[in-house]
């Protein structure tokens, strides 16, 4: 009896030792796959990595983790002009089915999905913020973007006749959505700037625009997007997506 109550306490030290160095090797792991994804991305802070699941010994000795997490604060993403980029916003990222190689320098997961943010601020810098002919004598552009409500972003559109000297700046309500991979914005009806006659073409020049968002982490992609309070809040999904090598 004596010598089994021995065993069981051999046991749960080694069990509790087991666990110790299990978080230590874990939270080891995180710290060097944060520093490895900072320098492949080049990101400007230490990205956060959590790797799900315990123990994550046996999941090393697997050649695979099955889920890791990943936060990044600000990302720079391709706009697809030269030199432009555009700040993404608190990128998280669940990766699935990591597998790495022996030498754990590199890693590849089979999906991801994620969700992200990009300001109004962002947005309004590929809008047509500068002043645009739309009729004879009437100039307009973009002046700001803000939450419209149940989905639908509101665009401020200044418009001037500078012959006149009127300057009047209306609102319309626009969809947002992802296609082809670009943040396009859309107004669901024109506004009507002061009595003048503007072609539908010329005024959705001004109103309607898109965005390219390119080069996110790993090869991600765009998947959806919606207009929140401060900014859209933007969905990513990928397969095969490459957290490092």
């Amino acid at each position: 009896m004596r010598a089994l109550r021995i065993l069981l306490i051999i046991v749960v030290i080694l069990g509790g030792l087991f666990v110790i160095v299990d978080r230590v090797a874990v939270h080891f792991a995180e710290g060097e796959a944060a520093d490895k994804l900072k320098a492949t991305e080049n990101l400007s802070s230490t990205p956060s990595v959590d790797i799900k699941g315990f123990p994550f010994l046996t999941q090393v000795a697997g050649g695979s983790l099955d889920d890791v997490e990943v936060g990044i604060k600000e990302y720079e993403a391709a706009t697809g002009k030269p030199g432009q980029t555009i700040r993404i916003d608190d990128l998280k990222a669940d990766m699935k089915g990591v597998e790495f190689s022996g030498d754990y320098s590199s890693a590849t997961a089979s999906t991801a999905t994620g969700t992200a943010s990009i300001s109004y601020a962002e947005l309004l810098k590929t809008a047509k913020s500068e002043p645009t002919e739309v009729a004879p004598g009437v100039m307009a552009r973009v002046v700001g973007l803000s939450d419209g409500g149940n989905g639908k972003i509101k665009v401020a559109v200044e418009g001037t006749v500078s012959s006149l000297g009127i300057k009047q700046t209306v609102s319309v309500l626009s969809s947002v959505a992802v296609v082809n991979n670009k943040v396009e914005v859309h107004a669901d009806s024109l506004p009507q700037l002061g009595a003048a006659a503007v072609a539908e073409d010329r005024i959705r020049r001004i109103t309607d625009f898109q965005q390219v968002i390119d080069q996110l982490p790993g090869g991600i992609k765009l998947d959806k997007v919606e207009a929140a309070p401060k900014g859209v809040q933007v969905s990513v999904k990928g397969s095969d997506v490459k957290l490092a090598g």
